[in-house]
């Protein structure tokens, strides 16, 4: 037995809605019956990223390129796959492409397209560059895998602006605390960070708040509620990030990461409804990552 999200009628057959992730009785299954936030997105004449004007286009380029169908219009709910799909091709990049014509991981080319380094935080571009790039292939995987399973279900309580402009944001600002971190106590010359997890640590802060009991399959076996792991988590980076057990990860992004994202799902936390279950994978290692 299940229980409706809206009325709190216990049906044997829940219908759970693809867009928002609750669960409703046949009465409210249809998403104007239960105030879906995805009808906000559906149909939105103008694209995944901006409002609607008071006139829809009905032609030409910009109709055919932001309606659905179109080639923005794929980008509605599929945000956490673009991401994926990015970060996939920057470590290709990386590690296959670039160094083909001699431009490895030791080349100042290969350091200011990717690193977000303390002595040059006037490379704006690696901000944004670094959230994508990764140290290593188990860098990625886990990183990969966590937004695989966390990403889409936040994404369709948010929706796709809210969710890129929260997978960006909270991914700059972890790093940029971490490298203004080493530039006061090591100075420029110290590590500089790459990963996206303290954008990832962001999206389990924002569902931590959501749906603090939500279940999640550690190591796909283990059951724990997800305030335990986020809690635990956040000891951990505390203690490894501010102690000597560091191990050359980027523990003060993962924090700041995960502060953010709390801090903004304290603010949006009415907006409740999530899958019961939730499976991920284990961590890694690698250079100074998040």
């Amino acid at each position: 037995m299940a229980t409706c999200d809206w009325c709190g009628e216990h049906v044997s057959l829940p219908y759970q809605c693809r867009r928002c992730g609750q669960t409703f009785c046949p009465a409210h299954r249809l998403p104007e019956n239960h105030d879906c936030p995805g009808l906000d997105e559906w149909g939105d004449p103008v694209g995944v990223f901006g409002d609607p004007p008071a006139q829809a286009p009905t032609e030409g380029w910009r109709a055919r390129v932001s309606a659905p169908g179109g080639a923005m219009g794929y980008l509605r709910g599929n945000m956490s796959f673009v991401f994926l799909a990015v970060m996939w091709v920057t470590f290709a990049l990386q590690f296959a492409l670039l160094p083909l014509v001699g431009l490895g991981p030791r080349s100042g080319v290969w350091q200011g397209l990717f690193v977000l380094d303390p002595g040059r935080l006037g490379f704006v571009w690696t901000w944004v560059t670094s959230i994508f790039a990764h140290g290593s292939f188990s860098h990625i995987v886990v990183n990969s895998v966590v937004l695989y399973f966390f990403g889409p279900v936040v994404e369709r309580r948010l929706g796709s602006p809210r969710f890129a402009g929260l997978f960006l944001v909270t991914g700059a600002l972890a790093g940029l605390v971490q490298v203004l971190s080493t530039l006061v106590t090591i100075g420029p010359f110290g590590p500089g960070v790459v990963g996206a997890s303290g954008a990832i640590m962001g999206i389990m802060g924002v569902l931590t708040m959501l749906n603090p009991q939500l279940r999640v399959y550690l190591y796909f076996i283990v059951p724990v509620p997800l305030w335990l792991l986020t809690l635990g988590f956040a000891a951990f980076s505390i203690v490894a990030g501010f102690g000597t057990a560091g191990g050359g990860v980027a523990h003060l992004a993962h924090l700041s990461g995960l502060l953010l994202g709390v801090a903004y799902g304290v603010r949006i936390r009415d907006e409740v409804g999530v899958p019961e279950q939730l499976r991920f994978g284990p961590g890694g290692a690698g250079r100074r990552r998040f």
